[in-house]
């Protein structure tokens, strides 16, 4: 199983407005891809010298394939629908986890 996380850094004045978003629509559409068995999202509990209230979204997918998948099926749309509803309102990385153990 892989994890695709996307670390976000979000503008303090959509805060709120972003959370709601992520939690009623981008998220589940996300899920609905098909790619994704379920999702985990955290706040990071550091603060950031340039401003901004940072999260961790994590999207559980069985492997790579069903990964470069979304990649190429989805991602762009996904990711243009948040460029257009917060614009240079925030940030974001992406990275690729491999689970190895769960305890």
């Amino acid at each position: 199983m892989l994890i695709y996380n996307v670390t976000i850094n979000i503008e303090e004045t959509v805060h709120r407005e972003w959370v709601q978003w992520m939690l009623e629509q981008h998220i589940p559409d996300m899920i609905a891809t098909g790619k994704f068995s379920g999702a985990r999202m955290v706040r990071v509990m550091v603060e950031e010298e340039m401003g901004g209230i940072t999260y961790s979204v994590q999207y559980y997918t069985e492997n790579k394939n069903t990964l470069e998948r979304y990649y190429r099926e989805d991602a762009e749309r996904l990711r243009s629908d948040a460029l257009k509803k917060f614009p240079d309102k925030f940030v974001a990385f992406r990275t690729e986890l491999e689970i190895i153990s769960e305890h």
